[in-house]
């Protein structure tokens, strides 16, 4: 699935977390709309990338709010 990252500071510095949210439209003025809000999205987005549904990487995961709107990703996760 087409993503793009949102980098998110666990605690301070060092440690950081890649919340990956569905692209929605394309960028514009280096903002790029994401699915799970009307308003929010990323400023200065990364490119965007081919991302499994069943993301399994440290420090990594699925916005929980965009994985919810992808119908594949809630089948997968209802069988689980």
């Amino acid at each position: 699935m087409l993503a793009t990252p949102e980098r998110v500071r666990r605690d301070g510095v060092q440690n950081e977390l890649r919340i990956w949210h569905r692209p929605v439209g394309r960028i514009v003025n280096e903002f790029q709309p994401i699915a799970c809000s009307d308003n929010d999205g990323i400023v200065f987005p990364a490119q965007k990338q081919d991302v499994p549904l069943d993301l399994d990487r440290p420090g990594e995961r699925w916005c929980t709010d965009c994985i919810a709107l992808i119908p594949d990703a809630r089948k997968r996760r209802s069988s689980r």
